[in-house]
């Protein structure tokens, strides 16, 4: 279950917030999907899920964390540095994955990531891949965080909106102060006032959309339940529907 993996970078966006790139073999993930990262301390395997933020056929595997004070393993994943050992499950897993999605007449045109904090990370690792911009018209990444600070990956973000310029759409929302172009409410709160659709310049509507919402568990009862007065319905393998959720702890 667990191989050895090998730090090769650490980012650090802000005090708290970090990305680690590890070297280490594992098998063949799909975009999406997470691992679990451990230590052994006082003869006690400590463990938490994060999910991948490259794509598969990466030759690194990276993650994205904030440290939570008191927290059991975070702390210690951010003093990690190039050259450290951490252990990583040899399997990734999940189902926040684009194949979960409902294909043909019930796909729609429209695809909405909301993503609150670090769980922002999956959704990179789809839009890395070719899979997102195959098969919808439009992109919408909708990304929740407090402070200007929280935004990670920026100029990832920003490469999309190069590439895909026709067909990206971004959406930061920073609740605790002013970002240029960015709004201001809590992501349940743009979907129910109708300001982040505004914003995207799309409607969200059963027929054209497909969300997929990853993040605090807040968030995601919020916004299922602003989305489900929207007509939408949730996304299950024997009902299909429109929104796909992950609650991120």
């Amino acid at each position: 279950m667990w191989t050895e993996g090998r730090v090769i970078e650490r980012i650090d966006w802000n005090s708290k917030l970090f990305s680690l790139r590890i070297a280490a073999e594992i098998a063949p993930f799909i975009a999406g999907q997470f691992i679990k990262l451990s230590q052994v301390r006082d003869d006690k395997r400590i463990a938490r899920a994060y999910s991948l933020v490259n794509a598969p056929g990466t030759d690194y595997l990276e993650i994205l964390a904030v440290a939570v004070d008191q927290g059991q393993l975070s702390p210690d994943l951010q003093s990690l540095q190039p050259g450290d050992s951490i252990s990583v499950t040899d399997k990734a897993t999940g189902f926040m994955t684009l194949d979960e999605i409902p294909k043909g007449e019930l796909q729609g045109r429209h695809l909405w990531f909301l993503a609150t904090g670090t769980a922002v990370g999956p959704f990179l690792s789809m839009l890395d891949t070719q899979e997102p911009w195959q098969r919808f018209d439009k992109v919408v990444l909708v990304y929740g965080v407090r402070e200007v600070q929280d935004l990670a990956y920026l100029d990832k973000i920003r490469g999309y909106q190069q590439t895909y310029h026709e067909q990206f759409v971004f959406v930061p929302s920073v609740t605790r102060e002013d970002f240029d172009g960015a709004l201001r409410c809590r992501i349940p709160d743009g979907l129910q006032s109708g300001e982040i659709e505004a914003k995207a310049g799309l409607s969200i509507s059963a027929k054209d959309s497909q969300l997929m919402l990853c993040g605090n568990p807040g968030m995601i009862q919020g916004a299922t339940a602003a989305l489900i007065d929207k007509g939408l319905a949730k996304n299950l393998r024997r009902a299909p529907g429109q929104i796909t959720v992950e609650k991120y702890w």
